[in-house]
């Protein structure tokens, strides 16, 4: 499809075999998506998965939604990614994210403390190390004196998860773009993606890329759908930053934002997000119906047929 790249999701509930999830990799290529997006949450490490998936595949993107900054130093962070950039073979994409309140603090015993000025002062340090492999940064957060050396070949893009106004400046100034989820079309059309290239333009830097993140599925039964994934994907209206996306777009809950419906529907859906300056699709299939499995092949298969057309 024109005007936009379409990629899907990897499905890692926990407790999945390692092989298994590499195969979602291998088979996201296969059927000719463009990228293929790892979740890091509470099941297998998604940089890990990249660069194990990098040596499995050969044209594929392969990327991070997202890793999060709070856990790990911005120079072992910026060491794993250049390591994954080797093993993917120049197809690696860096998704960073402060994640929330509830997992960094209750979690991880960790301050969340002025997310904005952390991540800001973490993309500069892993930026500097990731296209010059050294930094002398001195921040209130971050005071590093380091360097690296991995032959990488070319750094990999480094996204962030930018919801708010600051965070967007900090994706388009000093990062290459955002990775969004749960983020409607007007939306991305009206704050995410002006306030991103707006950014990137004041700081002399390259159009960003604006990664639209969507439950997806191919049914004879939107409305069901959509009232499932807004029990499936409840969990991301209570949190406030994703919360803050579904008021501004209008949703009640996640539902409201899942696409759902038949080839035709899908795909004036993407047009729609290409339409509202999206650069990429990220579709996160989830299943649906009597034949959940069945619900998540046709979906595949009709996404499938949009990318590569």
């Amino acid at each position: 499809m024109r005007g936009i790249r379409i990629g899907v999701g990897v499905a890692d509930p926990g407790g999945a075999a390692l092989d298994a999830l590499v195969g979602q990799v291998v088979a996201a290529e296969q059927a000719g998506f463009h990228s293929v997006w790892i979740p890091n949450i509470f099941a297998t490490d998604a940089m890990t998965l990249a660069a194990l998936a990098g040596r499995a595949t050969a044209k594929i993107e392969i990327g991070t939604a997202v890793v999060p900054t709070h856990s790990r130093h911005p120079l072992y962070l910026a060491q794993q990614a250049l390591t994954t950039q080797a093993a993917c073979g120049g197809r690696f994409a860096l998704g960073l994210g402060p994640s929330h309140q509830l997992v960094i603090e209750n979690m991880l015993g960790l301050s969340y403390a002025h997310p904005a000025r952390h991540v800001e002062e973490y993309a500069r340090v892993v930026m500097d190390l990731v296209h010059a492999g050294k930094t002398s940064f001195s921040g209130k957060v971050y005071r590093v004196n380091a360097s690296l050396n991995v032959a990488a070949g070319a750094p990999p893009p480094v996204l962030l998860g930018a919801l708010g106004p600051r965070m967007r400046r900090i994706a388009g100034a000093v990062a290459d773009g955002t990775i969004t989820w749960m983020t409607g079309r007007r939306t991305i059309a009206e704050e995410v993606g002006p306030g991103v290239r707006a950014a990137a333009r004041e700081a002399g830097r390259p159009g960003p890329r604006v990664v639209a993140g969507i439950p997806v599925v191919a049914t004879d039964d939107p409305a069901g759908a959509r009232e499932a994934a807004g029990k499936l994907f409840a969990i991301y209206g209570q949190l406030p930053s994703y919360r803050r996306m579904l008021d501004a777009e209008g949703a009640a809950g996640p539902g409201d934002l899942a696409v759902a419906g038949d080839a035709k529907a899908i795909e004036r859906a993407i047009r729609a997000f290409a339409d509202a300056g999206a650069t990429d699709f990220h579709a996160a299939i989830f299943p649906y119906g009597a034949d959940p499995k069945g619900s998540v092949r046709r979906t595949q298969e009709l996404l499938g047929e949009l990318a590569r057309s």
